[in-house]
């Protein structure tokens, strides 16, 4: 063969490669997964929310990707387990407030294929010192890491993530007093990191302090108070919720808009995956008019509100035909396929192959992405989904309850005596996914974590 003959042959063979690993024009995407924290779906005004605006998003939404079929776990642990492992909780969910150390993220799989990578927010994932680092992130900046992120004055205990925050830097403890605000301190953070390392590629991981209770002010509301330490209440001291609701979604979609603006300043934006979703349903006090209708907050329920979450991607340089909203499954074990696909990272070895790679829709490619059910295993609940049907019961099978749903927010709990011949099959065909995945109890769990999961049955 000739040289030339064999170098066009050899072109040929390397573009899928380059394709993909995400290459575009030979330099390897940057990724920001951004996960904020006790937002649903409809706390969006992309989607649908006319209580809440969320401009920067609605923009990243209008030139990207906008799902509208994204689930999370009802609560915020067992989430963070999920997308950052990329298995059905089932596998490894230990206990609240821990992430097992034999587990394998996807931060580990981008650092070993060459990308810098940082975590700034909420951890609740182990208190050791070390912990970020162990789980494959260079640098951290965190709430709830070494310490439960709370301080006791005058007999009190003060919520301190908000308002003169304690934070972690790399597992080093530092008390704000000055007024600074612990969303804005850790965005900041996520900034400077991205300009240190616009020259190779990165990797952010940004589970978000907001909009987590207490619903107490933001810097932009008008009762803003500096020299306050925090909430001394879980929900919040203030008597208008709704309001600081309202404000901290804006303040999270704020420091969305100030990453980007950074992005663009660093020279990396086109070649930046921005993916945003939340960790579960909006908090129950919180009651969302959307579509012209009230949405109920449901965190910490195998419902819609508690499971259905936001979900956007951006990215300039590599989504095909942008703007557009599409209806496919999504849960977050599909994160860790997405992030290693678009990196060239490879899979842990001995993965489960629990999620599947959205890389194809943002691609736009002719042959659709195969994704027929999620899976979501929680506090001896479990739940199998589609598109139109629901069926949660308990971790044994019982008490299965089959939903039909016409859109979001708008189910209809059936009655066996009323179901279709094809409704009925369906049930039995989730039935049957529920009990194949029931025998994979902490099959993945280290065995220290497997001793801990066992002690803890129906830990949350």
């Amino acid at each position: 063969m000739k040289p030339s003959s064999l170098c066009l042959a050899l072109s040929f063979f390397l573009l899928p490669l380059s394709q993909v690993s995400g290459e575009v024009n030979g330099s390897r995407p940057n990724i920001i997964l951004i996960m904020a924290d006790d937002m649903g779906y409809e706390a969006l005004s992309a989607n649908g929310s006319e209580s809440c605006k969320s401009p920067h998003l609605d923009k990243l939404a209008a030139t990207g990707v906008r799902f509208t079929n994204c689930f999370s776990n009802p609560i915020c642990t067992p989430s963070r387990v999920k997308i950052m492992t990329g298995q059905y909780n089932v596998r490894n969910y230990v206990k609240f407030g821990m992430l097992d150390r034999g587990q394998t993220t996807f931060a580990h799989q981008l650092k070993k294929a060459g990308y810098a990578t940082a975590i700034a927010g909420k951890w609740q994932l182990g208190k050791q010192t070390d912990a970020p680092q162990h789980f494959g992130f260079e640098k951290s900046c965190l709430w709830q890491h070494t310490r439960s992120g709370r301080s006791k004055e005058d007999g009190k205990s003060i919520d301190r993530r908000f308002v003169n925050p304690q934070l972690e830097f790399n597992g080093n403890e530092k008390d704000f007093t000055g007024g600074e605000y612990g969303p804005q301190v850790c965005t900041d953070f996520i900034c400077d990191f991205i300009d240190e390392n616009k020259e190779k590629p990165f990797l952010v991981y940004y589970p978000m302090i907001l909009t987590h209770c207490p619903f107490d002010p933001t810097p932009d509301s008008t009762d803003w108070d500096p020299k306050r330490l925090g909430s001394t209440t879980y929900k919040g001291d203030r008597n208008d919720p709704q309001r600081h609701f309202r404000d901290m979604v804006a303040y999270a979609d704020k420091a969305i808009g100030q990453i980007v603006a950074q992005l663009e300043k660093s020279g990396v934006r086109d070649n930046t995956l921005i993916i945003f979703t939340g960790d579960n349903g909006t908090d129950k006090p919180i009651v969302t008019l959307w579509n012209g209708t009230k949405v109920v907050g449901g965190k910490g329920s195998m419902s819609d509100t508690g499971t259905r979450v936001p979900m956007i991607a951006s990215w300039p340089a590599g989504i095909r035909k942008p703007g557009r909203v599409v209806d496919d499954l999504v849960e977050f074990s599909d994160m860790m396929p997405t992030l290693c696909e678009v990196s060239g990272a490879k899979l842990p070895e001995n993965h489960p192959g629990d999620g599947v790679s959205i890389v194809p829709v943002l691609q736009n490619k002719a042959e659709p992405r195969k994704k027929d059910w999620i899976y979501i295993w929680y506090r001896g609940q479990v739940m199998v989904r589609n598109k139109q049907y629901c069926l949660v019961a308990k971790t044994d099978g019982s008490t299965a309850k089959l939903t039909r749903y016409k859109g979001p927010f708008d189910g209809k709990q059936l009655k066996n005596a009323a179901l279709s011949k094809d409704e009925r099959a369906l049930k039995q065909e989730f039935q049957a996914t529920l009990a194949r995945l029931a025998k994979t109890r902490l099959s993945t769990a280290s065995k220290q974590g497997r001793a801990q999961g066992l002690k803890n049955k129906n830990n949350r």
